[in-house]
C-alpha cells in the first residue's frame, strides 16, 4: 500500500474509533438519537451517528406527503387551486390540525402550507384520501414509492407521522427524501421557507427558530411524537454548496436546533477543508456515500430563483407541547440528553493554562505543500492563544512518506492537547490529538 494512502487509512481509523464511541455515549444516553449530514452535490457523509437505526419519523413523515402531492402536480393529476374534500375521518384526527369540518374543503395550496406550516394532521389525510381514496391505501403507495427512492429502511402506516409502532425510518433515509424533495421539485421546494400562512382569518406561525437564525438554512421539517423526540430535517446552503442534515431523539426543541446548527457549521467546515485538499482523507471518512439521483441536482440558483412560497420547515405545535409537559411533569430537557452533551462537548473553559513540555501534539492537517501545513498550524495557534500561552508548530515530513508534511502543536501535555483540539472543533477546524516525541 502507498505510504500515502497509509496515512489516509490512519486518519480514517482515528476519525471512525471516535464517532463511534461518541455514539456509543448517545446511545447509552438516548437510544432515540440519530444523526447524519450529507453534502447534496457529491453525496458524501461527512459525518453519521446511528444513521441507519430504526426511528419514528413524527412529522417527517408529512415530507413524504408532500413528495407524492408534488408528484400529482407535476404530472397533471392536481392542480393548486383543486378543491379537496374533507372527510368525516380526516375531521376527526388530533392536533395539530386546522379544525377543518367534514364536507368541507380545502384547495391544494392551501393544503401544503398547512402541512409545511401549521403540520396540520387532518389536513394530511385529506392530501391522503385524495390520492389514494383511503389513508391505509395512500400509506401502502407511500411506502413503495420510498422503495423507489432508495429509502429502504422505511415504513408508512399514515399520512401524518402521528403514532403507529410500524411506521419507521431511520435518519439516513429522512435525508434521501428531503434531497430527492428538492432536486425532483425545485419548483415547489421553496414552500419550505415560508415563515406564516393565514387560512379562513387564521394567521398560522412556523415555530422553526433554524429558518429564522441560522444563516443560509432554507427549508425542510420538524417533528415531534413522545416516541421519537424532537426531529428535524434541514437543508442549508454556503458558499454555493448545499448540505442536508437530519436529526432525530432530542428532549428539547431547543437543544435539538443547537445541535443541528453545530452539525451544519461543521459540516460546512470539514467540506471547505477537502475542497482546499487540506486533508489527505477522503471526504466520506467514514466509508460512506450516499446514492444520489442519475438525474442533475437543481443547483442553489435554481432553487433560489424557483417561485416564491409561502411556507417553512415546522416546529412541534403548541398543542404537542403542553401534552409533552403534561406527561412529563417537568420542564423539556434532562442532563441526560445527549444533544445537550455533544454541545457541551463542544464549549471549552476560556481559563488560559501556561503550557508544560510534554509529549502529545494536535494535528491540523498533512499536506503535500509544507508552506501551506505552516499556514494551516499558525492559523491554528492563533486560535488558541486566549486558552494556552505560548503554543509552538511543528512542520515535519511524514515518517512513512517525506512528500507529506504534518501540521502539529506540539510540546503538550495530553490534557491541554485534548482541550485545544475540542477548542480548535468548536471553532470549525479538524484535528486529532496524537503522541508526539
Amino acid at each position: 500500500m502507498p505510504s500515502s494512502n497509509r496515512l489516509s487509512l490512519g486518519m480514517v481509523i482515528f476519525f471512525v474509533c471516535c464517532i463511534a464511541l461518541l455514539s456509543t455515549a448517545a446511545a447509552q444516553a438516548n437510544p432515540r438519537y440519530a444523526a447524519v449530514v450529507i453534502d447534496v452535490e457529491s453525496g458524501d457523509v461527512l459525518h453519521s451517528e446511528n444513521a441507519d437505526a430504526t426511528r419514528y419519523p413524527a412529522s417527517l413523515t408529512k415530507m413524504m406527503t408532500l413528495y407524492m402531492l408534488f408528484e400529482a402536480l407535476e404530472n397533471g393529476g392536481m392542480s393548486l387551486h383543486q378543491s379537496l374534500p374533507v372527510s368525516s375521518h380526516a375531521a376527526s384526527m388530533p392536533a395539530s390540525k386546522l379544525w377543518l369540518s367534514a364536507g368541507s374543503s380545502i384547495t391544494v395550496e392551501e393544503a401544503i402550507k398547512a402541512l409545511v406550516v401549521r403540520s396540520a394532521n387532518d389536513v394530511a389525510v385529506v392530501v391522503g384520501e385524495a390520492l389514494g381514496g383511503t389513508e391505509t391505501n395512500f400509506a401502502r403507495m407511500m411506502t413503495q414509492r420510498a422503495r423507489e427512492l432508495g429509502m429502504s429502511n422505511t415504513v408508512f402506516r399514515n399520512a401524518s407521522g402521528l403514532p403507529d409502532n410500524a411506521q419507521i425510518t431511520t435518519a439516513r433515509d429522512m435525508a434521501t427524501l428531503s434531497i430527492r424533495v428538492m432536486q425532483d421539485f425545485p419548483t415547489y421546494y421553496p414552500y419550505f421557507s415560508t415563515q406564516s400562512f393565514t387560512y379562513r382569518g387564521t394567521t398560522h406561525t412556523s415555530h422553526n427558530r433554524l429558518l429564522r437564525n441560522y444563516p443560509g438554512a432554507d427549508g425542510l421539517k420538524t417533528g415531534y411524537i413522545r416516541a421519537s423526540g424532537f426531529n428535524v430535517a434541514t437543508s442549508a446552503v454556503r458558499n454555493n454548496r448545499r448540505v442536508v442534515s437530519v436529526v432525530m431523539g432530542g428532549f428539547t426543541a431547543a437543544s435539538r436546533d443547537t445541535h443541528m446548527a453545530d452539525l451544519l457549521d461543521r459540516g460546512f467546515a470539514r467540506l471547505s477543508m477537502l475542497q482546499r485538499g487540506d486533508w489527505i482523507a477522503q471526504a466520506d471518512v467514514l466509508g460512506d456515500r450516499m446514492e444520489l439521483p442519475q438525474s442533475p441536482p437543481a443547483s442553489a440558483q435554481q432553487l433560489a430563483a424557483a417561485p416564491a412560497a409561502d411556507v417553512s420547515s415546522i416546529d412541534v405545535d403548541a398543542e404537542q407541547q403542553r401534552y409533552f409537559h403534561s406527561e412529563m411533569g417537568t420542564e423539556m430537557g434532562s442532563a441526560d440528553d445527549p444533544i445537550r452533551a455533544l454541545i457541551a462537548q463542544a464549549e471549552v473553559p476560556r481559563t488560559q493554562v501556561t503550557r508544560s513540555s510534554g509529549n502529545w501534539a494536535v494535528q491540523v492537517g498533512a499536506f503535500n505543500d509544507p508552506a501551506q501545513a505552516r499556514h494551516l498550524a499558525t492559523r491554528a495557534a492563533d486560535r488558541l492563544a486566549s486558552l494556552i500561552h505560548d503554543v509552538r508548530v511543528s512542520v515535519a515530513a511524514s515518517d512513512s512518506d517525506q512528500r507529506i508534511f504534518r501540521a502539529r502543536l506540539i510540546d503538550l501535555q495530553e490534557s491541554d492537547a485534548r482541550s485545544a483540539c475540542h477548542s480548535l472543533q468548536a471553532q470549525g477546524m479538524d484535528c486529532m490529538v496524537v503522541a508526539h516525541n
